[in-house]
């Protein structure tokens, strides 16, 4: 049976948030978690609830017999000269005829602490759904992920931003040109990779048929002409500094004549997609944006 969770305050839960996007230190983080160890709640049993459990948030496992995973290695000559990344399929793909094997692919961009678990499960999850998922790593130029979001955190500043956006745009067009891909891609990401799926959409034009950012900054105004592909924003309510970029972004995109869709999700925080930061986790508004993301990316990247 699973062990039941502290209950934290909405103000412990934005500490951590701004924790891991660098806006504190780490003994700041800490410091402030003093304050909120209260009615006998040790700041240890804080900390450990407001910090990623990837074996509780995982879905699907890299030893999963319905899926292939490989990590592949794209050159970008206009980026840090390669990115490596997780490269997964669904194995009934490989079963059929050649030409019925190729599959749309999505690109799927992690946030600010470069490809970990939860990224890689939810590239697996993508499979399940029956396209090809590439899942990069923007930490590729300083060794990848180093096992430990902080340290991810930390590494990740450390990185050339126009470079690692370079490395993104390959890995698309690699993604895109592979023969067991059909063609058509699609890219959703979260936090720093919602803004990447944004980016690629006014970079690539045509060549992204669809993206679906979660809690992702907006293109500025005079880049949304660009977009050709359609947009699916996903937003929490309480994530009140992003969700408030949603009505400009939805009237530009409207005069540009892109598909799109927006939601705000109520009660949900900023990172509310992610199973395995549970404090932040709102199952209702995952599932929700989850299913809506597939029925996007199924409508607009399918052949």
């Amino acid at each position: 049976m699973e062990p039941t969770r502290p209950k934290l305050p909405s103000e412990a839960i934005e500490l951590y948030n701004r924790f891991i996007h660098g806006a504190i230190s780490r003994r700041a983080f800490m410091d402030g978690v003093q304050q909120f160890a209260i009615g006998g709640l040790a700041a240890a049993t804080i900390i450990e609830a407001l910090m990623p459990n990837y074996a509780l948030g995982q879905q699907v496992s890299k030893t999963d017999d319905r899926i292939k995973a490989t990590y592949e290695t794209v050159p970008s000559p206009q980026g840090n000269g390669s990115i490596k990344g997780y490269l997964v399929r669904p194995v009934s793909a490989d079963t059929r005829e050649a030409t019925a094997a190729k599959l749309p692919g999505i690109l799927v961009v992690h946030e600010n602490r470069g490809l970990n678990p939860h990224i890689e499960d939810i590239a697996r999850r993508l499979a399940l759904a029956n396209f090809m998922a590439f899942a990069p790593d923007g930490l590729t130029s300083l060794g990848g992920f180093p096992g430990d979001d902080y340290k991810g955190g930390q590494l990740f500043n450390k990185v050339d931003r126009k470079k690692m956006g370079e490395d993104f745009v390959a890995s698309a067009m690699w993604l895109k040109s592979r023969a067991d891909c059909t063609g058509k891609i699609g890219a959703t990401g979260f936090c720093y990779g919602g803004g990447v799926s944004n980016t690629l959409a006014v970079r690539l034009g045509a060549d992204l048929a669809a993206a679906a950012p979660f809690y992702g900054a907006v293109p500025a105004k005079e880049d949304i002409p660009k977009v050709k592909g359609a947009i699916l924003v996903h937003h929490g309510e309480l994530d009140t500094r992003l969700a408030a970029t949603w009505p400009a972004y939805d009237v530009a995109l409207k005069a540009a004549n892109v598909p799109h869709e927006g939601y705000i999700y109520p009660g949900a925080v900023h990172g509310f997609n992610c199973d395995a930061t549970p404090e932040r986790y709102n199952k209702a508004a995952a599932d929700l944006a989850w299913q809506r993301t597939i029925d996007w990316f199924n409508k607009y990247v399918r052949v």
